[in-house]
């Protein structure tokens, strides 16, 4: 498997060493702290996030200016290491520091330490965790990528933004003013089209009533209005806004208008990814595949099915993925990559004609996210019109130090 770079070496003498010389940096403003965080949850949405995690920011202090960006797995205490080393001013990290939360931040504890040698260095730190898991393009895009597949889908999609449909009933020489009014709330929003609107026309008719105050027609007489029917589609959580800029713009004072709820479906955002080769090949090439993308690790990676099989659709998932191996299957896929794979779990799976499985370090399946992560916070701080410097740890963080040599274990024969 190709081997991702080893972490920077020791700590030099008489401080630590900086990701770049301000001094030589293009003269372009750096973000704060605040600016930054704004960035990447407009990239991994807060709301994608799985209700049990423990995402956004850890430390740091928002008004500070951001220079260099370490992206990591890990906030483990070697990785803080590399972040203070490397003089960064924001750690981002793909699993949380306290996922389970906590009453101590004591440097007792390794976390403990984490926390207080980050906050004497000045060192923020943020999460994106599931957020980052379910997001478009996210750790699963990046995993799919360096396989090459194309095409891609969530494995386990999330639904779709909810919408809701209004329909109102204005005087024809209103209509266009009313659309702009919607639209600038929040309406008519579709793909990459905005002000989308239908009409139609027809009369409207009503009877004012005593203490009433109509715009068109008069108290006591039947009036009939020649009207426009609108119909725009907008986000159901901004229905407090349309429905606030509708009765603000039309000129009735009692406004017909409906608010339907449409159906939902299976939105572009979710757990996984599932998409195709270019060109079928065995799994054992497949494999072979996956063992030279990824960063090497001791621990190495396992590989169940028929090695002879020809593989094409592919699904994965960074990180534990075990959850998952019946959508797998019933998407198609012929192989399945992700990490943590439990001998019962994967044994049944098999047994009940399942996909073939390649079971990867936790670890490496969530790397190649980083550097996508970095390119994405950069581009979009760009443009913003601010800067900063990004680098991705390649300090590796899998648990697993060494392999038991086969000739000390016991033969089962």
């Amino acid at each position: 498997m190709a081997r991702a770079p080893r972490a920077p070496g020791p700590r030099p003498i008489g401080g630590r060493r900086r990701v770049a010389d301000p001094g030589n940096l293009p003269c372009v403003a750096n973000p704060t702290l605040a600016d930054v965080v704004a960035a990447l949850d407009a990239l991994y949405p807060p709301s994608l996030a799985a209700d049990w995690d423990a995402i956004g920011l850890a430390c740091g202090d928002p008004g500070e200016l951001v220079r260099a960006v370490l992206f990591a797995v890990d906030p483990v205490e070697v990785v803080v290491d590399e972040a203070i080393e490397l003089g960064v001013d924001l750690l981002v990290t793909h699993h949380p520091l306290f996922l389970r939360g906590t009453s101590s931040v004591a440097t007792t504890t390794s976390k403990g330490r984490s926390v207080h040698r980050l906050i004497r260095a000045g060192i923020g730190l943020h999460v994106a965790h599931t957020n980052a898991d379910h997001a478009n393009p996210g750790v699963s895009d990046a995993l799919a990528a360096v396989f090459g597949l194309r095409e891609t889908r969530p494995l386990e999609p999330l639904p779709a933004p909810a919408l809701d449909k209004v329909i109102v009933f204005v005087p024809e020489p209103d209509a266009e003013k009313l659309i702009d009014a919607l639209a600038a709330a929040g309406a008519g929003d579709i793909g990459d089209y905005e002000r989308c609107a239908w009409t139609t026309t027809g009369i409207g008719t009503f009877l004012p009533q005593f203490g009433a105050n109509p715009a068109v027609g008069a108290v006591g007489e039947i009036a009939h209005v020649d009207e426009t029917r609108v119909e725009m589609v907008f986000a159901r959580a901004a229905r407090t806004d349309v429905i606030g800029a509708l009765r603000a713009a039309h000129p009735y004072e009692e406004p017909a208008f409906d608010i339907v709820e449409l159906a939902g479906w299976p939105g572009d955002t979710g757990t996984g990814r599932v998409g195709d080769l270019p060109a079928l090949m065995s799994l054992r090439a497949f494999a072979a595949r996956v063992g030279s993308a990824l960063p090497s690790t001791l621990g190495g990676g396992r590989v169940a099915g028929d090695l002879d099989r020809e593989v094409r659709r592919v699904a994965v998932c960074g990180g534990a993925g075990d959850a998952y191996l019946r959508q797998a299957s019933t998407s198609g896929a012929d192989v399945f990559v992700t990490a943590d794979l439990r001998h019962h779990v994967a044994s049944e799976h098999l047994a009940d004609g399942g996909c073939a499985v390649v079971d990867m370090p936790h670890w490496a399946t969530e790397w190649p996210w980083l550097a996508d992560a970095a390119r994405r916070l950069r581009d979009a701080l760009a443009e913003r019109g601010t800067t900063v410097s990004t680098v991705v740890s390649t300090t590796p963080t899998d648990p697993w130090v060494a392999r038991v040599p086969a000739e000390t274990r016991k033969d089962p024969h």
